[in-house]
């Protein structure tokens, strides 16, 4: 089992073509190979982001998505406050959320805009991540 916080950047993504290294992230949680980690602030992104009229995606299918994703979600309270090595504040509570939830698990920050975030092994891109996605299932 994989813990990842996903940047919305990847959700977006994953939607305009699941067909992709996004889509199979958010297919890996789907499939109960990742566990989401959420909190209440990368919710509202979320829905605030693919609700949207530049993307186009229907409200069913943004409300089916954002239901599966809090359905098999660890909930993380996390502060984002005291972060300045993240520059967007927008970006703040995806890295609170990921270190927070790295002290009691192995989590990942899955983003596609990853020159936002501190370069570290815990932040990777959705092609990174579905090579850690293969090498899991080969053990």
């Amino acid at each position: 089992m994989i813990y990842a916080v996903i940047d919305t950047n990847v959700l977006v993504s994953a939607l305009l073509n699941i067909d992709s290294n996004p889509g199979a992230v958010l297919l890996s949680v789907f499939n109960g190979k990742t566990v989401p980690l959420l909190n209440s602030e990368i919710l509202a992104e979320y829905r605030e982001v693919l609700a949207r009229k530049k993307f186009k995606f229907p409200a069913e299918t943004v409300d089916i998505v954002l239901k599966r994703l809090a359905g098999s979600c660890l909930n993380v309270s996390a502060s984002s406050e005291n972060l300045s090595e993240v520059g967007d504040p927008k970006d703040r509570c995806f890295y609170a959320v990921t270190m927070t939830g790295r002290q009691t698990e192995d989590a990942l920050l899955v983003t596609g805009n990853i020159r936002h975030f501190p370069l570290k092994p815990y932040v990777v891109t959705p092609a990174q991540f579905v090579e850690i996605l293969n090498r899991q299932e080969q053990l």
